[in-house]
């Protein structure tokens, strides 16, 4: 008996950790419709990854809000992963709580409404798409989704709706146009957007000018604490920063103190509020931070050498990137000699102006 009993219990716990616990450990891998792979966040919030641009996902009983769609050419896939979570997430049973004032209470809060069911549930609809900025790599899937949204969504011929800044449309690259599914149905202005409350908590919109557009976008979940900032931030490369479109190096500087004022942290700056940036790792004050101080000592050094009158070939040259590009001089599309050139330019039109 002394030896059955242990056996026992550890096959009861194996039980409760698959019933309990299947969930994340599911939506960790790699998804049946392709390489997507799904990094819950908090709560009813997940990152998906492998799409082109990080995509923001938030599940729940109003249906599924995505921050941007990724590439074109991995819409369909997208698309598919978006299902099986929306899908797996219905059909996962959630911790119900207490009752704390009225709009607490569970039958209002529609990121725990969701429970089991006895067959295969459908999964939720696609309400929503809230674009950062209209780059490719951003938006390439919005008219698949958006379509997608109208086959089996709540809004039957209509699609999802797509909310973007109202500079971010006017950046699109090409010479083809969009496809109108692909534009948004809503445009912004001013410095903040809010939606109504979407799967239990409020959702806001901000708008960071003249960062890495003129057009940019960063969404705060404020029950989550998770933003979803673009862009502005890649802790595996410089920030680009597209001059023509309207970006500056000022503008990524103010956006990441923003970030910092916004955020909250946990303990000595780690943890706390999560920071989805539109490409590579999850990251939190900390690395905002260091990311902010790095910005703020490359544009100083070169703004330093061009008040001694040194040309763009002489700025390049002496490397002031250097202590950083270990670290973030991964991108073979964004070189750091290409970062400073835009720091260049964005200093010298900003100088131009004073």
């Amino acid at each position: 008996m002394r030896t059955v009993r242990p056996i026992l219990l550890a096959a009861a716990a194996i039980v409760l950790f698959a019933a309990f616990g299947g969930m994340h450990i599911g939506a960790q891998q790699p998804r049946p419709g392709g390489d997507i792979r799904i990094l819950p966040l908090r709560g009813n919030i997940f990152m998906l990854v492998g799409g082109g641009a990080n995509i923001v996902a938030s599940v729940g009983r109003d249906g599924v809000l995505l921050i941007d769609t990724g590439s074109a050419e991995m819409s369909d896939k997208v698309l598919a992963a978006v299902r099986e979570l929306s899908r797996q997430v219905t059909s996962s049973p959630m911790p119900q709580q207490s009752c704390v004032g009225i709009v607490h209470c569970v039958w209002w809060d529609g990121s725990r409404f969701l429970g089991t069911t006895a067959s295969p549930p459908a999964p939720r609809p696609i309400a929503g798409i809230i674009n950062t900025s209209f780059d490719p790599d951003h938006m390439g899937g919005n008219a698949v989704i958006v379509n997608a949204g109208s086959s089996y969504g709540a809004r039957v011929g209509q699609g999802a709706w797509v909310i973007a800044h109202e500079n971010a449309p006017t950046h699109v690259s090409g010479s083809s146009p969009l496809p109108a599914a692909a534009l948004p149905t809503e445009t912004y202005l001013g410095t903040d957007k809010k939606l109504n409350f979407f799967n239990g908590e409020g959702v806001v919109v901000w708008h960071r000018p003249a960062a890495h557009t003129d057009g940019d976008s960063v969404v705060q979940f404020r029950g989550s604490e998770v933003l979803a900032v673009g862009d502005i931030l890649n802790m595996a490369s410089y920030p680009v920063i597209d001059i023509d479109k309207g970006g500056s190096v000022q503008g990524i500087v103010d956006s990441l103190n923003w970030i910092l004022d916004v955020a909250i942290v946990e303990h000595m700056m780690e943890g706390g509020t999560l920071v989805v940036p539109g490409h590579g790792r999850v990251t939190d004050s900390a690395d905002v931070a260091y990311y902010r101080d790095m910005m703020t000592i490359v544009r100083d050094r070169v703004q330093e050498m061009i008040k001694r009158g040194m040309t763009l070939p002489q700025i390049k040259a002496a490397k002031l990137t250097r202590d950083y590009d270990p670290r973030l001089a991964r991108n073979p599309s964004w070189t750091p000699d290409m970062f400073i050139e835009a720091v260049y330019r964005s200093l010298n039109s900003r100088t131009a102006k004073e």
